[in-house]
């Protein structure tokens, strides 16, 4: 019966592991695209049948940026704590991309177009923001947190 158990549990792990390579879901470090240093890590998930991300942990903040605000947002999020700011809206599944959401710069408080592609067996994500269309904009490599 233990045995069992193990085995069950091993398949269920994974069915999971399997299913996250293939979904943007789950947990990124975010690389500075000019810097090539950590910042952060974020959380995409799904709600509504639509992707979206929130900021968990800012790794250059001692304390993980509990306290940073984000002064140069505008609207509803100005001023207000990083951690669990939702930055990533919208994005629904577009063939092998998703698309059609918006990625806020909380360095700048602008607003741009987004796409993201999973690369490197669901490992990576390429996450471009834009202006107008993609050729407009500029791409961060993301790797997946396990």
């Amino acid at each position: 019966m233990k045995r069992m158990f193990i085995l069950l549990s091993v398949l269920a792990w994974s069915v999971g592991t399997a299913w996250a390579a293939d979904s943007p879901v789950g947990k990124w470090k975010t690389i500075d695209d000019e810097t090539n240093k950590e910042k952060s890590i974020v959380e995409v998930y799904e709600s509504g049948g639509k992707l979206h991300g929130k900021i968990v942990q800012l790794l250059q903040e001692k304390d993980g940026g509990a306290g940073k605000l984000c002064e140069k947002c505008t609207g509803s999020d100005q001023n207000k704590p990083l951690i669990g700011m939702v930055f990533l809206k919208d994005l629904k599944k577009e063939g092998d991309e998703y698309g059609g959401g918006t990625i806020m710069d909380p360095n700048n408080g602008k607003t741009y177009k987004c796409k993201l592609e999973l690369d490197a067996g669901g490992q990576k994500l390429k996450v471009r923001g834009f202006i107008g269309f993609s050729l407009l904009g500029r791409t961060q490599v993301w790797q997946r947190v396990n």
